[in-house]
């Protein structure tokens, strides 16, 4: 309240002195006045004037709120990882893309915005028995997005509890196809997170949800808490199993290759020894066919010859010494230890005969010796 008015003089906010509050029954009189002049009625004892005035101010009140009405209910800004869902009179009319765009007001038209960029995430666990009835122990995790904005409003009443249970479903059929020991693996775990996120996107399809998987990871893959000290002794003696088996095949790598080296040796001496053999006997029989024709021309000279290249063999690797003690009483210094064969020169001839009366005989000897075999001949 201003503290002065036109024509009504100084007056103090803070005292009220003798002014008295506005009857109630006065202020509702009045109003209904001014909805009767509205809609037609009279005014209540007050000038035509006054009443048209104060028609004309609701109406513009009411007009300038129905204005701000439709726009703040009309007018939507959609955003870049956004669509809007339009329904119209409780049913799907259109989707609005990002950027400004208009509808009906409610309740004409509803607007639901839905973020179609943003990846959701949920993460979950639960135990699972394998192909040989084994309990295994999942901690998954599943991103996914959402692919139709209508089908993620309408076709399913909890998306993510949807998408949870679908993924514990698609885990389930992979894991029941496996054994335990596959499963703990890398390589047939990465299998089995492919095969689970196949089927689970397989079955948001059916479902319609509107809803693409981006990604499904297994977070971690373990026996439960209460068999795993004994699984843990499983696994150690696999370890040591395939410590054996390797120690083995590197023990086999290193004896076989020998063992074939030497089998390939023997073989190969056999290889020689056998055409030695056969090229022995063959030369054997070609100089058995030459000695023949030598003693069909000349039977008695050959045969012979033979003789003596007989005897001289034979006289060769014999260790006896025959002395003729009868012909002299020499003595005789004789190297027994070559003519025994104990010596170096075992094959070599008989040295000169010494005696103390005179010098070497041995070239007399030999002159004599030569002397009688071209008489005999």
């Amino acid at each position: 309240m201003p503290w002065k008015e036109p024509g009504k003089g100084d007056k103090d906010p803070w005292k009220s002195g003798d002014q008295q509050p506005p009857d109630l029954d006065e202020v509702f009189r009045n109003v209904n006045d001014r909805l009767r002049s509205i809609f037609g009625g009279g005014g209540g004892g007050r000038d035509r004037k006054t009443d048209s005035g104060g028609s004309g101010g609701i109406f513009m009140i009411l007009l300038i709120a129905i204005l701000l009405w439709v726009g703040f209910d009309a007018v939507h800004i959609v955003d870049e990882a956004e669509q809007g869902v339009v329904l119209r009179f409780g049913a799907y009319n259109r989707t609005l893309t990002p950027g400004i765009n208009l509808t009906l007001p409610r309740p004409f038209e509803t607007m639901f915005p839905v973020n179609v960029s943003n990846v959701r995430s949920l993460e979950d666990r639960g135990h699972m028995l394998t192909e040989d009835e084994n309990l295994v122990e999942f901690n998954y995790k599943v991103q996914y997005r959402v692919a139709s904005s209508q089908d993620f409003l309408f076709k399913v009443r909890d998306p993510e509890l949807t998408v949870k249970q679908a993924g514990e479903s698609a885990l389930r059929e992979s894991v029941g196809t496996n054994r335990l020991d596959a499963i703990l693996e890398g390589t047939q775990r990465e299998l089995v997170r492919i095969e689970t996120q196949r089927v689970l996107q397989e079955t948001l399809d059916r479902y319609q949800a509107g809803i693409q998987i981006t990604e499904f990871n297994l977070v971690d893959v373990n026996v439960p808490a209460q068999v795993r000290e004994a699984y843990s002794d499983v696994i150690r003696a696999r370890e040591d199993r395939e410590r054996y088996i390797e120690e083995a095949r590197v023990h086999a790598n290193s004896v076989v290759p020998e063992a074939r080296g030497a089998a390939a040796r023997v073989v190969q001496e056999a290889e020689g020894y056998k055409e030695a053999t056969v090229a022995l006997a063959t030369g054997e029989a070609q100089r058995f066919t030459l000695v023949l024709d030598e003693y069909r021309k000349a039977p008695a000279i050959t045969r012979k010859r033979l003789y003596l290249q007989t005897m001289e063999n034979v006289f060769a690797r014999s260790k006896k010494v025959l002395l003729d003690t009868e012909s002299s009483g020499n003595v005789l210094y004789l190297p027994l230890d070559q003519l025994t064969g104990s010596g170096s020169s075992s094959g070599a001839l008989m040295p000169p005969l010494v005696t103390p009366d005179s010098g070497p005989v041995g070239e007399n000897q030999a002159t004599s010796r030569t002397s009688r075999r071209e008489s005999r001949q």
